[in-house]
């Protein structure tokens, strides 16, 4: 291996947001050349996926193993973690071997409270040990660095991040007959919805309202299903979808596993101009203020604030959707936080620009806002 060469592992493929957001894309704007060690390549590493892969698992362990005598590491950033059963020490061995060892992740793994396999296997099983491991942490969001610092010194917040060119731009408006409202996600959040089905279902009556959900998922949202419209996630399909909606909605319980989550969807919302809903638990508070969205708590609350989004003015809302368009590019895109990720990573500093020349977008610092 090339002195300095970058190693990214992860237990998920593309097609996990994680691993998506939080490292291939990142390598896929820099252009950064790296090797890149994932387990199945799959969107996750639940006990239902690995039984289903038995060979491929047994493959996947195989190159684990491997690993373990590969004698020269440069730069390595994992994901989270590098396999279900590793417990964290793998990731630990090899982040300290590494010249500069990485270790990034973006939920409450530390909270993750399932009993049975979860107890012994997954990613929450080996937090601790991996965090204890890395050079540097870095953490999605100020919550998790909190925590992550009581095992690490060393923690930097670089927020997941979006790219707005990826997101049409929403020009429309105007609320139809039938508002639109939008929620996405994956199978594993879809229960998040029911904290809130009373509110939603009381729109629905008041306004006629209906609900698109877009997730992996196909069973049934309970009493949700009357304004339900379900819609595979199919990545630039989905993203148009958003600027086609009339209000995004991310309910959260408050529980110490959400209060660690990152506000993805919020900025996802944000980067196409739509105007948002959500519970002002953990981050989503800041996020919320920053891109004009009105915050919620219980279902009569949610059924209000829904309303009331639903019935502002044209402009009102369309200036709401121009806000949280600026707030997502200033403050939780990629182009914001270049500067951050590539001195976390020490990768090579972008050069200055020339006087009077373009400024780059407002930089991260490593803190908890770039701004």
């Amino acid at each position: 291996m090339a002195a300095g060469e970058l190693v990214v592992g992860a237990s998920y493929g593309l097609e996990a947001a994680s691993t998506r957001v939080r490292v291939l894309e990142w390598l896929r704007l820099l252009d950064l050349d790296a090797e890149v060690l994932d387990y199945l390549g799959a969107a996750n590493a639940r006990p239902g996926t690995l039984l289903r892969r038995p060979l491929a698992v047994l493959a996947a362990e195989r190159r684990l193993s491997a690993l373990r005598r590969r004698p020269d590491w440069g730069r390595l950033l994992i994901s989270r973690s590098l396999g279900p059963f590793t417990r964290g020490r793998l990731e630990a061995d090899l982040l300290r071997r590494a010249d500069w060892g990485v270790y990034d992740f973006d939920d409450a793994l530390y909270a993750d409270r399932r009993g049975g396999v979860h107890r012994f296997f997954g990613e929450g099983a080996g937090w601790s040990t991996a965090v204890g491991g890395a050079d540097l942490v870095i953490a999605g969001n100020e919550v998790l660095a909190e925590e992550a610092l009581r095992h690490n010194p060393h923690v930097e917040v670089i927020p997941s991040c979006v790219h707005p060119g990826d997101y049409p731009d929403k020009s429309d408006y105007t609320v139809g007959a039938a508002p639109r409202l939008l929620w996405l996600g994956s199978p594993s959040t879809e229960p998040y919805l029911a904290e809130v089905a009373a509110g939603l279902l009381a729109v629905h009556r008041r306004t006629g309202a209906r609900l698109t959900v877009i997730s992996a998922g196909e069973r049934s949202l309970g009493e949700l299903d009357v304004m339900v419209d379900r819609v595979a996630w199919d990545g630039t399909r989905s993203n148009a979808m958003l600027a086609e909606a009339d209000c995004g909605i991310m309910p959260l319980p408050d529980t110490p596993f959400s209060r660690g989550k990152c506000a993805y969807k919020l900025l996802q919302y944000g980067a196409a101009g739509l105007p948002a809903v959500a519970t002002p638990i953990g981050v989503n508070a800041r996020v919320l203020d920053q891109l004009g969205g009105l915050a919620a708590t219980g279902p009569d609350e949610w059924a209000d604030a829904l309303v009331a989004l639903l019935e502002e003015s044209e402009q009102q809302r369309r200036d709401r959707g121009l806000q949280a368009r600026r707030a997502v590019a200033e403050h939780y895109s990629y182009a914001a936080w270049e500067p951050a990720f590539r001195r976390a990573l020490r990768l090579p500093e972008l050069p200055a620009p020339a006087a009077g020349g373009a400024v780059h977008p407002a930089s991260g610092t490593g803190s908890l806002d770039p701004a």
